[in-house]
């Protein structure tokens, strides 16, 4: 079964207890196997700075379940905890993306694998460090690499592990 990697992020409510929550549920589902949840990191915004802070994990699973199939129970997860987009990069209640799906590389117009942005992002990229850290990408990018020239440079999103 191929390995899959979810960026989780939220910044309504209780962020943190809905994250927890969000991977409970998701490693309970049937179509994911193995699944592990990195720690939990706070960060500002990437977005517009007048919203709450995020806080942010990555979950590791396997899956027999296509990558548009697995978008679709991602994004009826989002709905489950009632997830609303008020503005492009805005708050929200959950945020789930696929960031990798196995090896491959997908361009489709519902979907973008790996994500756009994730070698950018150290509140993605470290938290699958933890989970990952010998990981090379489907460019062959070192995930060992990106995170330590992360860890180099100051964060612009401050981020700090918080469990």
């Amino acid at each position: 079964m191929p390995a899959v990697y979810i960026g989780m992020g939220a910044n309504l409510g209780d962020p943190l207890l809905t994250l927890r929550e969000a991977a409970r549920v998701l490693g309970q589902h049937p179509d994911l196997h193995q699944a592990r949840c990195s720690s939990f990191y706070s960060s500002r915004p990437m977005g517009p700075a007048d919203q709450p802070d995020y806080i942010n994990a990555v979950l590791a699973a396997e899956t027999c379940l296509s990558p548009h199939d697995l978008l679709d129970l991602l994004q009826q997860t989002e709905q489950l905890f009632g997830r609303v987009r008020l503005r492009h990069w805005g708050e929200r209640t959950l945020d789930l993306d696929l960031l990798l799906y196995a090896d491959e590389i997908i361009r489709t117009e519902r979907l973008s694998v790996p994500h756009p942005g994730l070698t950018e992002r150290d509140f993605v990229i470290l938290p699958l460090a933890e989970l990952e850290p010998d990981l090379k990408l489907p460019d062959g990018q070192s995930l060992a690499a990106l995170s330590e020239a992360l860890r180099a440079a100051p964060s612009p999103h401050d981020l700090q592990k918080i469990t």
